[in-house]
């Protein structure tokens, strides 16, 4: 039976409809909002998949093009292939609240697809989709440990809203998607216009009282038509195993940890790891994996408790100690920009591109083409964590966190009319341990000033970390990867001297308190500011000139009317000129055209031919000119290409003319001077106003009749 549950947020009702649609699934839900319709299934296998250690859980969001009512592109016109960047993010954003919420050992398939069914111009589907899998896997047989929910806010003229539509998006200067459970906040994605942390603050805890009416209506939902849960995975029972390696590790583990150099702090656990298999001997053997497990679990709990207790990192820093900063710039000669930044044992190589509008990445959304100018790509090659493995396209995690350097930088980029560049950035990770996207920032920064592209501001960034056991509490500023596996709080901060640019925040725990967040985005402050001013010292300006090897792109605008003209028949003039300069043109329809070369002079060229080709006659400026045609009252000359003006025979000379040819010839070159230009566009030209007047010249009476026919013009 359809049951249909309805909660109002920011004016707008969201609906969860079940019952009705994919009755086949452990759980699914129809959600409604605004326009947009999510349906949301959750299946969990019967089988478990034995041998592994962590949550099979695969989550994919779908846009269907008939949900815009639109025809797919491409040859097969079908939604095929790998999944758009926007479908990838949003997938991640709806895995990373669900994925803590499940229980510890559950290793049953789970999958969550969300399939976007009809779309809103006006809101975008992501808030829905994410509500829509926590409530299908609230209502299932699924064990999981929700509710959870979330909201998008905004901040439109100086007010939070909560779910904004598009249009208000942009004129906001803040943009979150917050998830929550009931406890506590859970996860937060989204950029900001270099807002003040106490706006960041106080946006998350508006978020929070959004959040409960939808938490309330799912939990109403589990109560009323939930299935009986199936039962979580029992933790399993080893005898005294564990105490055994805790007694004997413990200690070894501590002092394996302590080494700052991450390479040979793994091979001093590494060694302990194998002294316990030593140790127990046959106890061991066919238990490998579960001596591993209660291993990592010993490490865990062993380095939690010397920070909290001992007040001690791994590597020796206080908390708020961020590592060493190094950066370098203009490495590489042939590229128009580029940067190596290091930080500790984690460092990107930032290289930017700069092309022409018409590099501009296009891109097929829900509601048809848009164009983006700027991408920034994040690559993790396998050597810079020491491993191997075959080497695929970007994987999820590569483009959600090119995704997050991008949004960072976005906000301090110059605009079209003031830098009339596609800009394209490739961060390199050569080594990591632990925020090689906030390192992406960094070098990015760094390598767009090299590039000479007038950013507003310096971008850096940093990860923190939170260590939480009931009232003892450790903020953690620039963590190691090994403090972002055993930390309860992965929270990304990026930002210029003025203010937050993009955040990512993911909570391991609940209750995360006002206070506490209050002091990692200060400490996140603190640090970025410490960031900035070392990268001040590598280069504080954006370089004053583009690089020899950049395009030059130069900007001129025509009269909207004249671009035929610079086209030509199919486009015939515009390949001419191409083929003539070498350079590039890309024409507005507003009447730019933005013309690239590689020298200034080839651009020169290509500007003279398409002013000649566009000018118009301006009253009062005097051109040398071509007479195209003889009349009796007078001679048509070509001032322009293309363009014609009337030299009346009472303009020819100061003294009377009686035969046009007593002064004219057709081909003849004459300077003239435009008299007028009328409504029409006649142009009216003179001859006699260039020549000196004869001493006691007194000019006869006006004889001149104005020609019926229009000033010719040719293309």
């Amino acid at each position: 039976m359809s049951k249909l549950f309805k909660v109002e947020v920011g004016g707008r009702d969201l609906t969860f409809e079940t019952g009705r649609l994919a009755q086949q699934a452990s759980g699914s839900v129809l959600v409604r909002h605004g326009e947009s319709a999510v349906l949301v299934a959750a299946v969990m296998s019967d089988d478990t998949r034995e041998g592994i250690d962590f949550l099979p859980l695969t989550v994919d969001y779908i846009e269907k093009a008939y949900a815009a009512g639109r025809v797919p592109g491409g040859f097969f016109r079908r939604e095929i292939g790998r999944p758009s960047e926007k479908e990838t993010l949003t997938s991640r954003l709806i895995d990373r609240p669900l994925r803590p919420l499940f229980p510890k050992g559950l290793i049953n398939e789970i999958q969550i697809i969300a399939t976007v069914l009809s779309g809103d111009l006006e809101l975008d589907p992501d808030i829905a989709a994410l509500n829509g899998a926590a409530a299908a896997l609230e209502i299932s047989d699924i064990p999981f440990q929700g509710p959870v929910a979330a909201v998008r806010v905004g901040k439109v003229n100086g007010q939070l809203v909560v779910n904004p539509t598009n249009s208000q998006l942009k004129e906001s200067t803040l943009s979150l998607i917050v998830a929550g459970a009931p406890q506590g906040l859970v996860m937060v994605e989204g950029g900001a216009g270099s807002a003040l942390e106490e706006d960041v603050l106080e946006a998350l805890f508006f978020a929070q009282e959004q959040l409960k009416p939808i938490l309330a209506k799912i939990i109403e939902m589990r109560e009323e038509i939930g299935l009986p849960t199936r039962p979580a995975p029992e933790p399993p029972h080893h005898g005294d195993l564990a105490q055994k390696i805790e007694a004997f590790a413990h200690d070894r583990i501590l002092t394996a940890v302590r080494i700052p150099e991450k390479k040979e702090r793994h091979k001093a656990v590494a060694q302990v790891y194998q002294e316990v298999l030593a140790t127990l001997g046959e106890e061991a053997l066919g238990r490998e994996k579960v001596v591993a497990s209660l291993f990592k679990e010993t490490q865990k709990k062993a380095v939690r408790k010397m920070v909290l207790a001992e007040r001690q990192r791994i590597d020796g820093r206080s908390f708020n100690q961020v590592r060493l900063i190094s950066g370098e710039i203009g490495m590489l000669t042939r590229t128009h920009g580029s940067a190596i930044f290091t930080r500790g044992e984690t460092q990107a190589l930032a290289v930017v591109t700069l092309g022409t509008p018409s590099d501009e990445q296009k891109i097929e959304t829900l509601f048809g083409e848009t164009f983006k100018s700027f991408m920034l790509h994040y690559n993790f090659p396998p050597y810079s964590v020491g491993e191997t493995r075959p080497l695929r396209g970007p994987s999820r995690r590569e483009i959600g966190h090119g995704a997050l350097a991008e949004r960072a930088i976005s906000q301090v980029l110059p605009s079209a009319e003031e830098f009339p560049y596609t800009i394209r950035i490739v961060s390199e990770i050569l080594s990591s341990n632990g925020s090689s996207s906030m390192a992406t920032v960094c070098g990015a920064s760094l390598a767009l000033m090299d590039a000479g592209v007038p950013i507003k501001s310096a971008v850096a960034g940093v990860a923190m970390g939170l260590i939480k056991e009931g009232d003892l509490v450790a903020v953690l500023s620039d963590i190691l990867g090994d403090e972002d596996a055993l930390g309860d709080m992965d929270f990304k901060v990026a930002g210029t001297k003025d203010g937050i640019t993009a955040l990512q925040m993911d909570i391991k725990m609940t209750g995360l308190t006002r206070e506490v967040m209050a002091q990692a985005l200060t400490q996140a402050r603190e640090s970025r500011l410490h960031i900035l001013s070392k990268m001040d010292e590598v280069i504080a300006q954006p370089s004053p000139e583009l690089k020899e090897h950049a395009p030059k792109i130069i900007v001129i605008t025509i009269n909207p009317d004249k671009i035929r003209d610079v086209i030509g028949p199919g486009g015939k003039m515009i390949k001419q000129i191409t083929a003539q300069t070498g350079v590039k043109i890309d024409i507005d329809d507003d009447g730019r055209i933005h013309i690239s070369s590689p020298t200034q002079t080839a651009a020169d060229e290509a500007i003279k031919i398409i002013r000649d080709l566009t000018a118009e006659a301006e009253v009062g400026a005097i051109y040398s000119g071509v007479v195209k045609k003889i009349m009796d009252f007078g001679a048509f000359v070509e001032i322009i290409p293309g363009t014609d003006g009337l030299i009346h025979i009472s303009e020819l000379e100061h003294h009377r003319v009686q035969s046009v040819t007593d002064v004219l010839r057709e081909g003849d070159e004459v300077m003239v001077k435009v008299l007028e230009v009328d409504r029409q566009g006649k142009i009216r030209l003179s001859r006699k106003a260039l020549l000196p007047v004869p001493e006691g010249y007194v000019a006869p009476p006006s004889t001149e009749r104005r020609p019926s026919r229009a000033p010719k013009r040719r293309s």
